[in-house]
């Protein structure tokens, strides 16, 4: 990698810009996201402190996640949902959609329709994998065939 494709990487003020906006501020979801964390501290009247002491971290890092200024990777939101006694999905409860729209990889485009394709493919429906796994859960061979070719019979008389 050559000097010049590193700062071209780089987002105005010297920060990386991977998840930030073009103009290199914080990603929207991001802030949102932090926003979410310092609400549910706050109503359990949790501190900064003491968040960061659950997490290993110091207050200076809770105070950067909940102001947008530092991403929250995947481990440390679950570590977070388990702390402050809250599903994942909480983190991003009432998100407006203008801050959904203003994401970064939305902004560069390619990835809506990629989020769309995959919203419509029924095999990533949480129906689907519950089903699945139901099917499997039927120990006898014979019933769990009897089942397969029930749900086939149906989807055939149901097809136009």
């Amino acid at each position: 990698m050559t000097a010049t494709s590193r700062i071209s990487k780089k987002a105005p003020g010297g920060k990386g810009s991977r998840g930030r906006t073009p103009s290199g501020k914080p990603n929207p979801i991001d802030i949102h996201v932090g926003g979410r964390v310092r609400l549910r501290r706050t109503l359990l009247g949790m501190s900064q402190e003491r968040l960061g002491e659950a997490l290993g971290l110091t207050f200076q890092q809770v105070q950067k996640y909940e102001r947008g200024a530092n991403r929250i990777g995947a481990s440390r939101l679950y570590d977070l949902s388990r702390v402050l006694d809250v599903p994942v999905s909480f983190f991003f409860d009432d998100m407006s959609d203008d801050t959904k729209r203003q994401t970064p990889s939305l902004l560069l485009g390619g990835l809506e329709e990629s989020v769309r394709e995959y919203e419509h493919d029924p095999l990533t429906k949480r129906e689907t994998l519950e089903l699945v796994r139901a099917y499997y859960r039927i120990v006898d061979p014979h019933i769990r065939k009897r089942v397969y070719e029930l749900a086939k019979t149906l989807a055939d008389s149901a097809a136009p």
